[in-house]
């Protein structure tokens, strides 16, 4: 008995992205965030469990854990500016050591 693949979306590894979206007019940002994650993700309940931060004073967005598929989508949607993937750098400790 053959078994149909998994769709892509479903195996791929959510990973966390920085999105950047318009200034919410006449709204909180944190309940303008979960609208446009809930707009594609299909609930408010799996908007909530992907969002991670949301961003109000030097930027407006929000942290979220997204598959490739699903930012892909979210990047088509209105008000939303970019999405990239967060990435943590080390500061430099100090002057290099040479020898």
């Amino acid at each position: 008995m053959a078994t149909e693949p998994e769709p892509k979306s479903a195996t791929a590894t959510a990973e966390v992205h920085i999105v950047y979206t318009d200034q919410p007019q006449g709204q909180e940002p944190e309940t303008h965030h979960l609208r446009t994650l809930t707009c594609f993700l299909g609930s408010e309940e799996a908007a909530k469990g992907a969002l991670l931060y949301t961003y109000k004073h030097a930027a407006s967005g929000f942290s979220a854990k997204l598959t490739p598929e699903q930012v892909e989508q979210l990047s088509k949607q209105p008000g939303v500016l970019q999405v990239v993937k967060s990435r943590s750098t080390e500061l430099h400790s100090g002057p290099a050591q040479t020898m």
